[in-house]
């Protein structure tokens, strides 16, 4: 008999509608092949839902804050029900994006370099600092969001109007600009899986980009790199994903300039939508939608 399922989608994070759509995409695939699934939203009727319902792992299909950042997690060890992706204090790591560049860089890992910023710095100050440390433009990001949520690129005339648009985050990373291109590269346990590599028609790729199909960001697989190259890159994801602790599938970011790999971050709870690239990686190595999501649960069932 086909397990019973759980999956986990929704949340309070800006990236809820991720969520949701992962969420319902899985549920889809796994009800349509024999699996019981309920889908909860990690909100009061959680303990509730569990109980009644019984799974025999849940499936975290949460993206963003309190889903994909150990919150979560911590919550679901309560319970003592097998769950899907990483633990507790991989996922909190992976998340910060602070914590994790600070991993990358001891671990010589190639990061763009950076600072925080906690609106503490008066304006000219802060330009100097950039220009003296990083140089115009510069990625401006929120710590803990995902899906580049509130990521600009910014120059000397806008960071200043951009830095105040997202003040109630209080404290944000200021990143040195790599140009360049940008590869993907899933990991599936000490599996590397693959890359692709995107060519958004927008400045990067942003939110619109990633999630809206209008934005027409082209997809390139298999990636046009030399064999000892392509050997480096998957290399370094799979270093990233052991160090920081991740368990099943990540996908970490990367900038490919003069050379040499930029990792930007880790992502321990990827996509399983239509646009996602994960499933689109898997998919070029013969490995579907379904099997994807039955490894993932597989993976789950053997964590200690």
């Amino acid at each position: 008999m086909k397990k019973k399922v759980l999956v986990l989608s929704g949340g309070i994070s800006k990236e809820r509608l991720i969520s949701l759509d992962t969420g319902l995409q899985v549920a889809k695939e796994l009800k349509k092949n024999g699996y019981r699934v309920k889908i909860s939203e990690p909100d009061n009727n959680l303990k509730k839902n569990i109980k009644i319902f019984q799974p025999n792992v849940v499936f975290n299909a949460l993206h963003g804050q309190f889903g994909e950042d150990g919150y979560t997690q911590s919550i679901l060890e309560s319970f003592q029900i097998p769950y899907t992706h990483s633990g507790v204090i991989a996922s909190s790591i992976a998340m910060d994006k602070e914590i994790s560049k600070k991993i990358f860089i001891k671990n010589k890992i190639k990061t763009p370099k950076y600072f925080t910023y906690s609106y503490d710095l008066p304006t000219s100050d802060l330009i100097k600092k950039i220009k003296k440390k990083l140089k115009f433009p510069v990625v401006v990001k929120p710590l803990n969001e995902g899906s580049s949520v509130n990521v600009y690129i910014c120059n000397k005339k806008n960071i200043i109007k951009t830095l105040t648009s997202i003040k109630n985050y209080k404290k944000v990373m200021i990143e040195e600009f790599i140009g360049g291109r940008e590869i993907q590269v899933a990991i599936m346990g000490n599996k590397k899986l693959g890359a692709i590599e995107l060519r958004p028609k927008r400045k990067f790729y942003d939110y619109k980009a990633k999630y809206n199909s209008s934005a027409k960001t082209e997809h390139i697989i298999p990636v046009n790199l030399p064999s000892n190259k392509m050997k480096q890159l998957l290399d370094i994801a799979l270093k990233a994903h052991k160090i920081i602790g991740c368990k099943g599938v990540t996908r970490s970011d990367f900038k490919f300039y003069n050379g040499k790999f930029y990792i930007l971050e880790i992502n321990t709870q990827p996509g399983m939508t239509k646009l996602s690239l994960v499933p689109e990686i898997a998919a070029y190595k013969g490995i579907s939608f379904l099997k994807l999501i039955e490894w993932i649960l597989i993976d789950a069932s053997k964590k200690k």
